[in-house]
């Protein structure tokens, strides 16, 4: 799992690595240290490529990702009198990720997560929730004056587990940092934790250097050899990752920038709008928004993931493919997709049942625009007198007599046709 992120941040892989032994003493680790990797880490130089919402490509640098094992978590009474030891993650492995000082802005660093986020998740070796503590953030903040390439002092906010988190907190350090050196004092490098009430950042610890931690490679475990042939088997396994299945879905299937990000963002949403697309006949777009719009609703109220939905891609299809070729209206799509959600029949079964095929015979529908046109005399001189908008609400009223079954389409030519002859 740990070179599966590797590759998926396109890093190298060491051939050969070791596990090192962090001697700086852990209260929360039952054994008085933490195994983790120093100067051998299992995936190194890599890079994670996006794109930000103003169209700009961002390539952040990773310097590592290697393996080491969590702490525990000390719970600190409010008196101060007590501290309590959770040692439910101890010993449990994980990968950290380590980027190069390559975001600049706020934005680039919270872009930056939700796409190492998304290939992460992409790729199965993670459920990646920060509610729950599956992935975690430290982040290093430093300013410097605009124009220097000298890089600040830079100060570590420490666990940070929501994406809202983040945002506040480096916001937050970034501008007591500005203040600090505004009034000529120096900024202390340390570690720091966000107070989510006060929004605020507060010392944990003055920053330890890597010598503190006295690193030397761990007695117990032996070295890890990894072959070229396992690197390949495990690369060949790997999903297309999000930003390439972005790049496919604007190009393949035309979609504009945003619902293409929007769909690619879980591997399970992309993969059920590729299916219902297999099965349409008409253009990707049109499943986008519905998906986007009818079915996100859905997903939205009910608070479920794709995965969860019940409703297969091919009963989108089936839906889409009568609007499509004229046997329902939009409308009436629209009408019967609660019902298939809560019946679980095939739209093209509801439709049948109900008598809801669209009208499309022209001499029908044109026998009942002229009802109504001589039941409208007011807004047939409106229109004649250049009025054209109230067009929509003779066209309504078209739809109105024929319980919305009539072909919306047909009907605005009829009409036309009719009030200009």
């Amino acid at each position: 799992k740990a070179i599966m992120v590797g590759l998926a941040l396109n890093c190298k892989i060491a051939e050969y690595t070791k596990f090192d032994r962090k001697s700086y003493f852990y209260p929360d680790l039952p054994k008085g240290y933490q195994i983790s990797q120093y100067d051998m880490p299992l995936n190194y130089e890599g890079y994670l490529e996006f794109e930000m919402p103003d169209g700009n490509i961002k390539k952040v640098r990773i310097l590592r990702a290697h393996l080491e094992e969590d702490a525990g978590k000390l719970i600190h009474s409010e008196t101060g009198n007590e501290s309590y030891v959770d040692l439910n993650r101890a010993g449990v492995p994980l990968v950290e990720i380590v980027s190069y000082p390559d975001m600049f802005s706020v934005d680039e660093a919270y872009y930056y997560l939700q796409n190492l986020r998304n290939t992460i998740k992409y790729i199965g070796v993670s459920d990646v929730n920060m509610e729950e503590g599956s992935l975690r953030v430290d982040a290093n903040v430093s300013v410097r004056p605009k124009g220097s390439d000298k890089l600040g002092t830079k100060v570590e906010i420490k666990n940070m587990n929501s994406f809202n988190f983040l945002r506040r907190a480096l916001e937050y350090e970034i501008k007591r940092q500005i203040t600090i050196l505004e009034r000529g004092d120096k900024v202390v490098q340390e570690t720091r934790l966000f107070d989510v009430e006060s929004g605020k950042t507060y010392t944990m610890r003055t920053k330890e250097e890597a010598e503190d931690y006295r690193y030397f490679p761990d007695p117990d475990l032996p070295p890890v050899v990894i072959s070229k042939d396992l690197i390949q088997e495990i690369k060949k396994s790997l999903p297309e990752l999000p930003y390439q299945r972005y790049k496919r879905f604007v190009s393949q299937y035309n979609l504009p920038n945003y619902d293409a990000q929007i769909l690619t963002e879980s591997k399970e949403l992309a993969d059920y709008f590729e299916n219902a697309v297999r099965l349409f006949k008409g253009e990707p777009k049109k499943v986008s928004n519905w998906i986007m719009s009818e079915v996100m609703r859905y997903l939205n109220e009910k608070k479920i993931e794709i995965s969860s939905f019940s409703i297969p891609p091919s009963y989108i299809s089936d839906l889409l493919n009568m609007v499509e070729d004229g046997t329902i209206s939009i409308k009436i799509a629209k009408d019967i997709f609660p019902e298939v959600l809560s019946t679980m029949k095939l739209p093209s079964e509801i439709v049948k049942e109900k008598g809801l095929i669209q009208v499309s015979d022209s001499s029908e529908i044109e026998k009942i625009c002229k009802e109504v046109i001589a039941e409208n005399p007011t807004e047939v001189e409106k229109y004649k007198s250049g009025k054209t908008n109230v067009l929509g609400f003779l066209v309504g009223q078209v739809m109105k007599k024929t319980q919305g079954k009539a072909n919306p389409k047909l009907v605005n030519e009829v009409l036309v046709k009719l009030l200009n002859s």
